[in-house]
């Protein structure tokens, strides 16, 4: 038996899968999103766009926008005690809704 791979896509079979009726291709609208510098995004990963990608750790967090980096943007997110910066392509981002304006719409 040989070694085992421990890659940066390694235990991410369910994470990085699209449901049935998301799969396709991405939409320009979220492609081209634009976000301004100190916003609220959550990291959504989406699997079908290599570019830009965050590690699967980051799947889920909330972070605030702190600059452009070219089309990407840098995003600090807290880790623990730790803040660190990813930088993310916006097809991997979505504007967090605090649960008040969920339920406003």
């Amino acid at each position: 038996m040989g070694r085992r791979a421990k890659g940066p896509r390694h235990k991410t079979r369910s994470l990085l899968t699209r449901k049935p009726r998301e799969r396709g291709k991405t939409g320009l609208t979220k492609i081209l999103h634009e976000y301004s510098i100190g916003e609220k995004v959550v990291v959504k990963v989406d699997p079908s766009m290599h570019k830009g990608m965050p590690h699967r750790r980051f799947q889920g967090q909330i972070g605030l926008v702190s600059q452009k980096k070219g089309r990407a943007y840098v995003v600090k997110v807290s880790q623990g005690e730790a803040t660190k910066e990813i930088i993310v392509r916006p097809e991997h981002l979505v504007s967090y809704q605090t649960p008040t304006d969920a339920k406003k719409q």
